[in-house]
């Protein structure tokens, strides 16, 4: 599970609170307390539940979990509830609940595709892309872990993975040559390539590269690669990416992939957190 510093939680209040809270100040809600409790509008898979609490007793409220990030939620579903002092809770209300929201929409998607693709193959792995909002990794990855998926690289100094975009400065360079001087200079690493076509999958495949990412392939391409592979010595894993969604999970599946490489999570919509509010007494002026 991703852990997040309260710095991280800190600066997103930081953020949406920069200077106080000018409608609860002028309103003189100072002195009064009460409850907020977050529920489920629809089904959705929980996501950042732990962070969103974390950052309400930043923001000064007292919190009881009722769900965890990764469990799937029916509608009317508790998440959490939030005690305090009215101005800890309307600090913290609206960027919590957006958290929660916003993420529960990746994990959701997630979970969806995960779903999809392991009813026909149920070992195979779903590995969501570093193409989030920049700035926003940890909580993309904690959203992807929620939703039963994996993170495809976590950033450039992870992985090794040759892009065609990385050849058009090595020309005359064989793959054979290309994977000889990986191996050489970073020999504990898996190597990784990006295929166009079949052809290019089959010669990085013939050169010894661990793994082949078969960029945009037709399902019957997908098909046929993993059909060539199967009669290598040291077959590679077959990574099929772009344009993988849950629609087409299963078929890709089903085709001999290994890996479903996807970015479509991330596009996904919110899910809808509702929260209400409870007040200690009627008249915070009055005692309880």
């Amino acid at each position: 599970m991703v852990s997040f510093f309260d710095s991280d939680l800190e600066r997103l209040l930081a953020d949406d609170v920069p200077h106080g809270d000018l409608t609860t100040d002028q309103l003189g809600l100072a002195g009064a307390s009460g409850r907020m409790d977050f529920r489920a509008r629809g089904p959705m898979v929980a996501a950042l539940v732990e962070a969103s609490a974390r950052l309400l007793e930043i923001a000064g409220a007292r919190v009881t979990l009722s769900a965890r990030s990764g469990d799937p939620l029916a509608a009317g579903a508790e998440i959490l509830s939030a005690q305090g002092p009215a101005p800890a809770l309307l600090r913290g209300w609206k960027v919590a609940q957006t958290l929660i929201e916003i993420w529960a929409g990746v994990a959701s998607a997630a979970r969806d595709i995960v779903e999809e693709a392991r009813a026909a193959a149920p070992d195979i792995c779903v590995a969501c892309t570093r193409k989030n909002t920049p700035g926003t990794k940890k909580f993309a990855i904690a959203a992807v872990e929620a939703g039963g998926a994996a993170m495809h690289r976590l950033g450039l100094s992870e992985t090794i993975l040759v892009f065609p975009e990385h050849l058009a400065f090595l020309p005359g360079v064989t793959l054979v040559e290309v994977a000889t001087r990986l191996r050489r200079r970073a020999p504990e690493k898996k190597l990784a390539l990006e295929a166009k076509n079949l052809d290019e999958a089959l010669a990085a495949a013939r050169a010894g590269f661990d793994l082949i990412q078969a960029e945009k392939f037709s399902l019957a391409d997908i098909s046929r690669l993993a059909e060539a592979l199967r009669d290598l010595p040291n077959r590679p894993l077959l990574a099929a990416a772009g344009g993988v969604k849950r629609d087409n999970a299963r078929a890709y599946a089903e085709a001999g992939a290994d890996i479903l490489v996807t970015s479509s999570p991330y596009s996904a919509p919110p899910k809808d957190v509702a929260v209400t509010f409870v007040a200690d007494c009627q008249d915070f002026r009055q005692s309880c």
